[in-house]
């Protein structure tokens, strides 16, 4: 897999099926190692070891329904209430992060109304923090700390 602009990780992994597959701490199983999951392996664990969010409050691929359609968030961070408050959407290091993919998150979060968003491909990262009075998001150098 490609280097990712995220530190590096030690992961578990293992071959089946002629499948490589990636130990997934959240979901305790092993998941088949596709591009995407390799980007949203990395993020999770730069949420949890450089930015102190707690595992606890970290839901991978959640359901919501759109519109009468079942979509997924790839990471989804709550805040201590249960509420959402971070929506992180994943693509493959080869796909361009593009004005669709700020659109699909938007959209997500329409629904969600989490205070921040994230985009990521691996290698480009866009953090956003939600003006919900303006109905617009606002570009940070980075995502919080958790508190």
């Amino acid at each position: 897999m490609i280097k990712l602009n995220l530190p590096n990780y030690n992961f578990k992994l293992k071959s089946k099926e002629n499948k490589t597959l990636i130990f997934d701490k959240l979901r305790k199983k092993y998941m088949v190692l596709t591009p995407e999951e390799w980007v949203r392996q990395h993020f999770v664990h730069f949420l949890i070891d450089k930015k102190n969010y707690p595992t606890s409050l970290i839901a991978l691929e959640k359901q919501l329904t759109i519109n009468n359609r079942k979509k997924r968030t790839d990471i989804l961070v709550f805040n201590t209430e249960g509420t959402p408050e971070i929506i992180v959407e994943c693509k493959a290091p080869s796909i361009k992060i593009t004005q669709d993919t700020f659109d699909q998150i938007a959209r997500y979060n329409l629904k969600l109304k989490a205070n921040f968003l994230i985009v990521t491909n691996g290698l480009d990262h866009f953090y956003c923090k939600m003006d919900f009075e303006n109905e617009t998001y606002i570009f940070l150098k980075e995502i919080p700390d958790y508190k």
